[in-house]
């Protein structure tokens, strides 16, 4: 049973890798799109950190969901 949770627990940890290619994508197109437009900087800027903080959360739920699995099935 505690392999499961361990497997469980791991698979949820996991939406991290998302989380970090995700936001490294999204970086990439913002400096591409700044280096295209400068003039666009703040409003570039600022959907670049509202996608990231929304892919950042994803992880953290992720996380989160994998220390409430260990925690409440032990």
């Amino acid at each position: 049973m505690s392999t499961l949770i361990a497997i469980g627990a791991g698979i949820a940890v996991l939406t991290g890798i998302g989380a970090g290619i995700g936001i490294g994508i999204a970086t990439a197109k913002a400096a591409d799109a700044v280096a295209r437009q400068p003039e666009a900087e703040g409003k570039i800027s600022k959907l670049l950190l509202l996608g990231c903080a929304l892919a950042e959360a994803t992880a953290i739920y992720g996380f989160v969901i994998a220390l409430l699995i260990i925690m409440m099935l032990r």
